[in-house]
């Protein structure tokens, strides 16, 4: 095995020497076919879309090429590309990061967690539905792959509570063949260290004794086979509502600011999307989506019976779900009273929720009208609040100090150390939000996205609901195999020209691209998350694939229902905005322009 994983390393390695090298030679002919500034712009953006899909190189690192390529290709000069890696929605994110970096470091996240699984209750259905709902809470704040790491050690500690350590499928072939050798060799069956049977002391026939064995196997198979699905449910059921809680809030993962920072690129009079409006449209779609999500995850996995639903429970799992229920409370009590820091860093993360949310709402004016129009955004308000956990002291503070001169003048630890911050904030995801800003504004200056647009002639006769589906499908298959931050990098721009060819409100044709990115469910590669449950060894790809792809349905289905209903009113989806109008008009004068070049040129010929 460790020649075969030697020889993999070595494969893979020559592979990406051969990608690094090869794709820059084999998109030249992009540079030839159009026109000498869109056809350098779109030979950067293909090169960065398939280091990215290879991970040929770190996801970091590619989003820094356009800081080398743009200046050097005569596209866009430094002091306009620099400048994308740190937009105000760069500083939303890592707000975001920091505030979870602090949750994180005081454990709040796990006392919620186990709080909310004592209240839902141990039975195996209502056990996936708080597992779900803690991750998708946290998902929200934290980062999906954070949330998925933190809640899978808690569901394998309550699995093994329910059924004891779980074997592999061969171990449970040879357990049953060992079994049946034994009820051959002494007419009596075996009792497995989870089933607790009382064994009978009454003499019995012989043919009574093959009878109970049999039934008993039978019962020993089934019980073993709802322990496994069981099993797979709880691991399965965690990854997909981190994937669907991500999607509430704009600061929950990286395409939804993606989505922010590109809108304020190509339409700068949009103001229409910011954390409130985001929040009243997402958050419902999410409760919906995990409601619908959890129901057939436990109908799938036997979580819910459907078909026995009033049978009396066994003696057997009651006994596991005392022991389960035992198991919560004690980690609880692990985490001790609740600290002064954890009361203070929940302070801080409702203020920070609420202030965010109340800042402009749209439906009634926010707080930000208080202050001169533009000058406060989501960003001011997040980095605001998350200053105040560097001093903020983590202990409670005394005023002995200020009236006794003979006091310790001992100095207090604050809730969030700038280490801790710099360990725990992963940094190169506002790399990778930079580099998608950057080749945002390089499609917009080198006139890319307006040739794109122009070659979207044969889809302006679908009907704007048709091409909302075609859209979210489209990019939940291509994020199975790809970064979904890579992806919507790529297609946002190829979307927004489609909603002007259209006609239609860009945000029509965004949005259900920019949370379609979340929705890959069927794969263990598509996302961190998934490949989190799958390195458990518990589940395997057909198992993903299967629940996945119902899933992936019911998103679609689901978020074209938000977008012609509820997100209509909350975003004024129904008109052509002003915002979009004005884009339109310059990108058909630059259109223009660029035909007339291009016929003069070939005139000349």
């Amino acid at each position: 095995m460790a020649a075969l994983g030697a020889l993999v390393k070595k494969v893979w390695s020559v592979r990406r020497f051969v990608v690094l090298l090869c794709a820059p030679l084999a998109l030249v002919p992009v540079l030839l076919s159009l026109p000498p500034k869109e056809g350098r712009c779109l030979y950067v953006i293909l090169l960065m879309a398939l280091y990215w899909c290879t991970e040929a190189l770190p996801l970091a690192v590619t989003a820094l090429l356009p800081i080398v390529l743009f200046p050097f290709l005569g596209i866009l000069p430094s002091n306009k590309v620099c400048p994308q890696y740190f937009l105000d929605t760069n500083f939303l994110f890592l707000s975001g990061l920091i505030m979870a970096s602090a949750i994180e470091e005081w454990n709040l996240h796990r006392r919620i967690a186990l709080r909310v699984l004592m209240l839902v209750g141990v039975q195996p259905a209502r056990l996936i539905l708080g597992m779900m709902l803690t991750t998708s809470f946290l998902s929200m704040w934290l980062s999906n792959t954070a949330s998925t790491a933190m809640m899978l050690p808690i569901a394998n500690a309550i699995l093994k509570s329910l059924f004891g350590e779980k074997d592999t499928s061969k171990d449970m072939n040879r357990e049953n063949e060992e079994n049946q050798a034994s009820l051959q060799q002494n007419k009596l069956y075996t009792v497995p260290t989870e089933m607790q049977f009382l064994a009978s002391t009454e003499d019995k026939d012989l043919t009574e004794e093959k009878e109970v064995a049999s039934d008993t196997l039978s019962d020993l198979k089934k019980e073993e086979e709802y322990k496994t699905n069981i099993w797979k449910g709880f691991l399965i059921s965690i990854p997909y509502a981190a994937s669907i809680g991500g999607t509430a809030t704009l600061t929950g993962t990286a395409p939804n600011l993606i989505l922010l920072g590109q809108l304020k690129s190509y339409f700068p009079e949009c103001d229409v999307v910011n954390f409130g409006s985001w929040f009243m449209f997402a958050f419902p779609l999410m409760l919906i989506f995990l409601l619908l999500g959890w129901l057939w995850i436990s109908i799938l996995y036997g979580g819910i019976n459907l078909r026995g639903w009033r049978t009396k429970k066994s003696n057997i799992r009651a006994d596991a779900e005392a022991r389960a229920r035992e198991v919560i409370k004690e980690d609880y009590q692990k985490l001790g009273p609740t600290k002064f820091a954890e009361q203070a860093i929940f302070f801080f993360f409702c203020m920070f929720a609420i202030m965010l949310f109340s800042r402009d709402p749209k439906f009634i004016p926010g707080w930000a009208s208080l202050f001169a129009p533009g000058f406060i955004s989501d960003a001011v308000t997040g980095i605001t609040i998350v200053i105040i956990l560097f001093f903020f002291p983590s202990q409670k503070p005394s005023f002995r100090w200020w009236f006794d001169l003979k006091a310790p003048n001992t100095e207090t630890q604050p809730l969030l150390t700038w280490r801790k911050a710099q360990e725990t904030v992963p940094w190169n995801i506002i790399l990778l939000l930079g580099g998608g800003f950057a080749m945002a504004k390089g499609c917009e200056e080198s006139g890319l996205s307006v040739w794109i647009g122009g070659r979207l002639h044969p889809l302006e006769g679908v009907p704007p609901p048709v091409a909302v589906i075609l859209i979210t499908i489209v990019i939940a298959l291509f994020t199975e195999f790809a970064s979904n931050t890579a992806t919507i990098i790529i297609f946002l721009p190829v979307l927004a020209e489609l909603a002007i060819r259209l006609k239609v409100n860009p945000l029509y044709l965004m949005i259900p691209g920019t949370i379609g990115c979340s929705y890959a469910f069927m794969l263990p590669v598509s996302t961190p998350p998934n490949s989190i449950a799958f390195s458990s060894g518990h589940l395997m790809v057909k198992d993903m694939a299967r629940t996945g792809l119902l899933m992936n349905l019911m998103g679609v289905l689901l978020l074209s229902l938000a977008m012609n209903t509820w997100a209509k009113s909350i975003f004024q989806l129904g008109t052509f905005p002003a915002w979009a109008n004005i884009h339109a008009e310059n990108a058909t004068s630059f259109l223009a322009a660029v035909e007339n070049v291009t016929l003069s040129a070939l005139n000349k010929i």
